[in-house]
């Protein structure tokens, strides 16, 4: 059965799964790469990007875990673009001609557009729908593999809140931003529906994962 996951997304110590005055030229605002050095490190990273080297060792381990069985991504209007892409009908995503989802990708707006197909598999859905709603047409068009979510983290949040995810992976990086878009808020006594398992890494870095208790 087709299960929706969470995989890499980082956080501050905090909360803060970006920081605030997101623009073209600052994808994550004020928190700029920090949140995600230890991803840019890894083996997986530097194999995606078709350079050698890379770390290995925990996080790489966690990384790794990114791409096995996704057969289909949900993001939201955040992660796709900057604020004001919906008014930039050439906009497609902040990865270029080939992105890396290999898959297709729906993305969360109040402004949909017509799909768009991009090379290496990805095609870009352009939805104005609720977390359940898109998570049946993900599951639909996965073919038989799991669901990513990929963020940011309102959309993580939301999905979380409706108990909508069956395995999520924070990444905790020792870094305080202290304003942008926390994850946990109003996410009361969420160990109560899931099993949270903590490692540590030698980068600083604290992998928490939840996986959904059965029944």
């Amino acid at each position: 059965m087709s299960e929706v996951r969470v995989h890499n997304f980082a956080i501050s110590l905090d909360g803060f799964g970006t920081g605030a005055g997101q623009a073209l030229e600052a994808p994550f605002g004020h928190a700029g790469e920090r949140l995600h050095e230890w991803l840019v490190g890894t083996r997986f990273f530097h194999a995606a990007d078709e350079v050698p080297g890379g770390t290995l060792g925990v996080d790489n381990a966690f990384a790794e875990q990114h791409e096995r069985g996704i057969g289909a991504e949900i993001m939201g209007a955040g992660k796709f673009g900057p604020p004001g892409w919906q008014d930039d009908p050439e906009w497609k995503g902040w990865w270029g001609p080939n992105p890396p989802f290999h898959s297709p990708v729906f993305v969360l707006t109040h402004r949909p557009r017509a799909s768009v197909e991009m090379e290496g598999g990805t095609t870009y859905h352009f939805v104005d729908a609720s977390p359940r709603e898109v998570i049946e047409q993900a599951k639909a068009a996965a073919n038989g593999g799991d669901v990513r979510v990929g963020g940011g983290a309102t959309v993580v949040r939301a999905f979380l809140a409706e108990g909508l995810i069956d395995y999520l992976h924070v990444a905790q990086v020792p870094i305080v931003l202290g304003r942008g878009a926390r994850l946990w808020d109003g996410l009361e006594a969420l160990e109560d529906r899931y099993d949270v398992e903590v490692v540590s890494s030698p980068s600083g870095v604290t992998h928490l994962t939840f996986t959904l208790k059965n029944g």
